[in-house]
């Protein structure tokens, strides 16, 4: 069975334009996953692919691991087997757009990736804007200063959990913004006690 790879970016904003709201859908069909089950963020990469996992409640993405390339059978082959093992419910794939919000070669080739993971698995696919998220890790290694090798080790599994952390928490921006004040702290809030 097929795969659905659904466009899912990140919220609509006037500097994206009217291309960056054209692919976006409602973060709640992640939302509506089965309780318990964990995404996987992808960042994929010409040499490597980055992963993370987020949590069963859907609120925190941790750095997991990064393929080697080689073919993509292999990248599959293994990217599914730990999808399988972590119980992994659905995947968001980071797009990387050029900074205008147009798609390059680069957006393309992770397109093609996603249909061809789709063939192979019923999991959704969901993609996600990674503009600036390798570059903004970088700069989070550097401030922590590690050295160029282990920079090297952990950029793309950490710019798989910051692209995942995105839509993690988008997600629960939306959740509160519909929920009532019993519903988010537990309790009513305070009425006038002058009526008491």
């Amino acid at each position: 069975m097929a795969g659905q790879v659904a466009e899912l970016s990140c919220p609509v904003d006037p500097c994206y334009g009217p291309l960056m709201s054209s692919l976006i859908l409602p973060v709640s069909d992640l939302d509506a996953l089965p309780r318990g089950k964990r995404v996987m963020g992808l960042d994929l990469g010409t040499k490597t692919i980055g992963l993370a996992l987020s949590d069963g409640e859907r609120r925190i993405a941790s750095p997991l691991e990064t393929i080697r390339r080689t073919k993509f059978k292999a990248d599959a082959a293994a990217l599914l087997a730990l999808a399988d093992k972590y119980d992994v419910a659905a995947f968001v794939l980071g797009l990387p757009l050029n900074m205008d919000g147009t798609e390059g070669p680069r957006a393309q080739a992770t397109r093609a990736f996603a249909r061809n993971l789709a063939t192979l698995s019923p999991l959704p696919i969901h993609y996600w804007d990674e503009r600036l998220s390798t570059a903004a890790v970088t700069r989070t290694l550097l401030a922590a200063d590690a050295s160029r090798a282990r920079r090297a080790e952990l950029v793309d599994k950490m710019a798989a959990a910051y692209i995942l952390q995105g839509i993690l928490d988008l997600m629960a921006t939306q959740k509160r913004q519909t929920m009532t004040p019993e519903q988010q702290f537990g309790f009513a809030p305070l009425t006038d006690m002058d009526d008491a």
